[in-house]
This record gives C-alpha cells, sequence and structure tokens, in this order.
C-alpha cells in the first residue's frame, strides 16, 4: 500500500518521518499508518524513537522531514483546537505544578470543546464524571494534586484525556508508577475503549493484547504486523538483545514470551 492510499484508509499516518535535534538523528524515515479503531503498540528498547514518534503523531514535535497525516489532512494544517476534539495524548512525565485538585485537572480535558458559544454544561459534568470512573478515582475526586501518589496522578491524566472524548488516544507508557493491578486495569480499559489507540509499551508481554506492534530500533521502525508476527527470536535477539520462545498458558491457551539473557 503506498502513502497516498495510507493516508485515505488510515486514522492517523506518519510518511517518511525524520526527526533530529541538535545534531543527532532521533527519528529516521518512518512510514505507518493506523487502521480506524485498532490498538496499535509501540515497542523497543530505550532510546529507539518511541517517545519522539508518539510526539510526533500528535503534532507535539514537527517532524524535521516528512508529514502526519490526519484523517487525510496534514496535521500541520489544522488548528490545534480541533486536532484536540479528535485526538488527546496522555504524554510519560506529564505534570502540572498548579494548585487544583483531581477533579479539576480532569476537567481541563473538557476545554477544546468549551467556546463562548458553549459554555460549561451537565453533559461536561456528566463526560468528566465518567471519566474519573473509568479509571476508579472517584474516591480521590476532590483531593489536591500534590497529594497524589505517581500512580493517582497518571490515571488523572488519563482520566483527562478520556474527559477530551477523542476518537485518537496516544499514551506513552502509561503503566508507568502503577502497581501490576492497576496495570492490567488500565490496559484493560485502553482496549475496551470504542477508539482508536497507539501506545508505547515496555512490557512484551503485555504488548502481546494489540492488534498490531510497531518495533522501533535506533530511530527505525523495523517490523510492523501482528504481535506473533513480529516478535520472532530473531526480532528479541538483534532488537532486544534477548533469548525468548513462546509458551502456552495451561490456564487458559493463551501464547506468552519467555524472556532471558544470552
Amino acid at each position: 500500500m503506498n502513502a497516498r492510499t495510507d493516508q485515505v484508509t488510515s486514522v492517523l499516518s506518519g510518511v517518511n518521518l525524520s526527526y533530529r535535534v541538535k545534531g543527532a538523528q532521533l527519528l529516521n524515515d518512518v512510514s505507518l499508518a493506523i487502521r480506524p479503531g485498532e490498538n496499535l503498540g509501540i515497542i523497543g528498547p530505550n532510546g529507539s524513537g518511541k517517545s519522539t514518534l508518539l510526539k510526533l503523531l500528535s503534532g507535539l514535535l514537527a517532524p524535521s522531514a516528512g508529514e502526519v497525516f490526519l484523517q487525510g489532512q496534514p496535521l500541520s494544517a489544522i488548528r490545534r483546537r480541533d486536532i484536540a476534539q479528535r485526538l488527546a495524548v496522555v504524554e510519560q512525565h506529564a505534570e502540572t505544578s498548579d494548585s487544583i485538585s483531581l477533579l479539576q485537572a480532569v476537567e481541563l480535558g473538557r476545554t477544546p470543546w468549551l467556546s463562548a458559544l458553549a459554555p460549561w454544561s451537565e453533559e461536561d459534568t456528566r463526560i468528566v464524571n465518567q471519566a474519573i470512573a473509568d479509571v476508579s478515582l472517584q474516591a480521590l475526586r476532590e483531593r489536591a494534586w500534590h497529594t497524589l501518589s505517581g500512580g493517582e496522578r497518571q490515571r488523572a491524566h488519563i482520566a483527562r484525556a478520556l474527559a477530551q472524548k477523542p476518537q485518537i488516544l496516544l499514551l506513552d507508557e502509561p503503566t508507568n508508577h502503577l502497581d501490576i493491578q492497576q496495570q492490567l486495569s488500565i490496559l484493560r480499559l485502553v482496549h475496551r475503549l470504542p477508539v482508536t489507540s497507539v501506545i508505547a509499551l515496555h512490557d512484551l508481554n503485555q504488548a502481546l493484547a494489540c492488534d498490531r506492534l510497531a518495533v522501533m530500533d535506533h530511530g527505525r521502525l523495523v517490523a510492523l504486523g501482528s504481535p506473533f508476527q513480529v516478535l520472532t527470536p530473531e526480532r528479541l535477539t538483534e532488537t532486544f538483545g534477548v533469548l525468548g520462545h513462546w509458551l502456552t498458558d495451561p490456564f487458559d491457551g493463551a501464547r506468552i514470551l519467555r524472556l532471558r539473557t544470552p
């Protein structure tokens, strides 16, 4: 499929994306197209370009070369407000120093939809309450932001993104700072949402739940396909520096990766 066809059939795509900063090439000629409704996982070692790719796809960074397309339109030609109505981002180290409550932080997700002609309404309140419930933070809604733990703040950032009611959700390692129960809960939520999602992950077994995986290595896209297609023993060794083979869980028949050092 050529780049022009990708732009028409995908909800979000990057064509020949490169990004250079201070002489360092962080991303090199990456092209991929995200299909409507799919959950695409981006995996790779530290420094492989996962976060840079997500920032380019979201418009937080402008590519040094190439173009991002949102629903067939060049992202660079779309107003930020219009982008925010269609696409939400949860960054890896998102933070705020404002003296606000968790509820107020989540309410910020409604900002792209508000104007003098469309002030805050009961529907906005309903959407915010649902977003908080989706990440199980109802009991903390009035808590001051600075009193929240790292995991609680991360869940609140996800709730803020959900409050945007996006069609596309980009998440950069959203399970950082979360305990294992919260990790599984958040990933289950993301997979069940009626949105297209792109999620950068470290844990390869958690990545198996994605429809497709994009494997990054030294700023390049080196593999793209279903988890079982791309996570071959050769790819695990070449990109991740580990040995691996597939096991079958006797509990439910699911395939899982067994990883070990060479």
